[in-house]
């Protein structure tokens, strides 16, 4: 009797629909036409737009379909309500309303979502835009009909895995031995309990089975509140219960859950997130994806039959934290790799940063107080060390130098020396002659001891400039210093053919410092200097000296030979860096450190002209 009244109430509107598509017809024709660019894609439901799952799937599927279409779409939804009942009477005037509906424009693709109106579309792909892409979504492979696919029809399938699903109730609650089966009366949802029937038999003597198609939605509230210890409930579908009820949008699993006194499970995530325990379910946004990126293809042109859609299987495990809570469900039971949702923040959770703030400050001052006291220690250690490192790497630099310089330092001691040995045999072959000229005698004495002098002058400025630095300052004059350097590069200037330019000002004030660093920063930006114009026809050496107010001074040498690379200036002062073939790298660095030691600053520069200039500031001693 409810059948058949269905099977009346279906007949009455499908044909209110064909009326409804000879109305949208006409008004159609008056209005405006759609944008040509424009896709129109018809989504075809299975039973109405909120019975889940499909109602899941299909709103993942147009969030997909707008997501990933480079163009506008048009998106036409109808369902086909004749799915509730085995009365397949209104199918042609349903087909009849679609074909009016589309009569001046054929859909460019149509989605099928569900098995019933796949079933409905391969059954009436002959009246029914024959030519037209389409796309069986959310589908299980067991309900499409493979051998009566067209040459525009895609497939988009998902595979159920009941085995899996209730093998998890019995992972997750090994105790359970009664499990109650939600499934209504529906031609598609008897086909489910066909299925769901040998893996039950699989399971007899383990396990207990309750069908829930022979109640009333009422009686199955009543039955499962009632459910003994050790139960659970399989959620499958209830669209239509045995009392011919129709039932959508999700709320009688709502009320289920409301008064269970057993845990639910389910096959799909679309009806995950509340009222579900969890386990391997089918993905509802995977397949979707899936669903628009083959469509996509298809309304770009593709050809159906080179579109292979992989078939969307059980995913990882997912339960419900809140559920897990609930039936007192151990995490540690789980199988591996599963993901928890909704979990509830802990105390640690949400204070976590404010816990960690609190002891990384307590255990950070700690640690700062013991590194503070290290670091000083250390640091005091690390200051002698590099006080003592850096004298003698320039004591290293000034023997090094004195290599370069001991022809030049023996040239100017033997001069004095030759002359004292000259008097000396002057004087010898006075007295062998027996003349008795005391004053000429003097004369050569005088002019010995005047030689003798200027080799120990030589000499004490040679050893003062390569001895090791004394630690009190004093007084230095730098044009001074200037002019002893000079006077031992002589040789090489003259051996070089090197012009030598000086500019001193007189009016410079001494500088408070050592007089052996300062010779030895003049000495070794002026043997730099010599060196870098051996190889070039103009070779000019400068050396100036400024007064700079208030109290200062500012030392510049500078060459005309190969100048430097732009990309070494800012590298020249590294230790350790060189563009000398045989060269240490330190002699620039250990000047830097030397100038800065006086509270100075050294840089350098390479003028378009070409050679280079380096100049060094220094604190003058102000006058009393």
């Amino acid at each position: 009797m409810a059948a058949r009244h269905l099977s009346n109430v279906a007949g009455a509107i499908g044909f209110i629909l064909y009326l409804n598509g000879i109305a949208e017809l006409a008004l159609a024709s008056a209005a405006p036409a759609p944008q040509a660019e424009a896709r129109q894609v018809l989504l075809l439901h299975s039973f109405g737009r909120d019975f889940k799952p499909w109602s899941e799937y299909a709103k993942a599927i147009r969030l997909e379909l707008e997501r990933q279409s480079p163009w506008p779409l048009d998106l036409q939804e109808h369902a086909l309500i004749t799915a509730r009942s085995a009365d397949d009477n209104p199918e042609a005037a349903f087909v009849e309303y679609l074909n009016a509906l589309f009569v001046k424009r054929r859909p460019d693709l149509i989605v099928a979502i569900g098995a019933p109106a796949a079933d409905f579309v391969q059954r009436q792909r002959a009246r029914l835009f024959p030519t037209t892409p389409m796309i069986l979504a959310a589908v299980d492979q067991r309900r499409v009909k493979y051998s009566v696919l067209g040459p525009h029809d895609v497939v988009a399938a998902v595979s159920i895995d009941y085995e899996a699903a209730i093998e998890n109730i019995l992972k997750v609650l090994p105790d359970t031995n009664h499990i109650a089966i939600v499934v209504g009366t529906s031609p598609i949802e008897k086909f489910w309990k066909e299925e769901i029937v040998p893996v039950a038999k699989r399971l007899e003597g383990r396990v207990k089975f309750t069908w829930y198609d022979a109640y009333s939605f009422d009686d199955i509230l009543k039955h499962a509140a009632a459910l003994p210890p050790n139960s659970a409930i399989f959620w499958e579908l209830m669209i239509v219960d045995a009392a011919g009820v129709v039932h959508e949008e999700g709320r009688t699993l709502s009320r289920l859950h409301a008064v269970t006194s057993a845990p639910i499970f389910s096959y799909t995530d679309a009806f995950f997130g509340k009222e579900i325990v969890g386990g391997p379910q089918v993905p509802v946004l995977e397949a979707a994806e899936r669903v628009g990126a083959a469509a996509v293809r298809l309304l770009a042109g593709e050809d159906a039959r080179a579109i292979s859609v992989p078939l969307t299987g059980m995913g990882t495990p997912k339960y419900d934290w809140r559920e897990l809570q609930r039936w007192g469900i151990s995490e540690s039971i789980l199988p591996p790799g599963s993901e928890i949702a909704f979990r509830s923040p802990t105390i640690w959770d949400q204070y976590r940063l404010q816990i960690l703030g609190i002891c990384a400050a307590v255990v950070v001052q700690a640690l700062i107080i013991t590194w503070l006291l290290y670091e000083h220690r250390r640091r005091h250690l690390a200051e002698v060390l590099a006080r003592s490192t850096m004298a003698e790497l320039q004591g290293v630099n000034r023997l090094a130098a004195a290599g370069q310089l001991s022809a030049s330092i023996a040239h100017e001691v033997r001069q004095p020396l030759q002359a004292a040995a000259a008097n000396a045999y002057a004087a010898r072959n006075w007295l062998a002659a027996g003349r008795q000229d005391i004053d000429e005698a003097r004369s050569s004495l005088d002019k010995i001891l005047d030689s003798v002098r200027r080799a120990n002058d030589v000499v004490s400025g040679i050893r003062a400039m390569f001895d090791k630095d004394r630690t009190a300052k004093s007084p230095v004059d730098m044009n001074e210093v200037i002019r002893t350097v000079l006077t031992l590069i002589n040789l090489h200037l003259r051996r070089h053919r090197i012009e030598l330019e000086t500019d001193l000002d007189n009016t410079i004030e001494p500088i408070e410092g050592h007089r052996t660093q300062l010779q030895q920063v003049i000495l070794n930006l002026a043997m730099n200097a010599i060196e870098s114009m051996q190889s070039c026809p103009k070779r000019i050496l400068r050396i100036r000296s400024r007064r700079i107010e208030p109290h200062g001074a500012l030392i510049t040498v500078q060459d005309s030979g190969t100048g430097i690379a732009a990309a070494d200036l800012e590298r020249v002062f590294r230790p350790l860096f060189t563009t000398k073939s045989g060269g240490m790298g330190m002699g620039l660095s250990i000047c830097r450190s030397i100038v800065e030691a006086h509270g100075g600053r050294m840089k350098v520069s390479s003028p378009a002209e070409g050679g280079s200039i380096l100049e060094f500031d220094l604190r003058c001693m102000p006058q009393q």
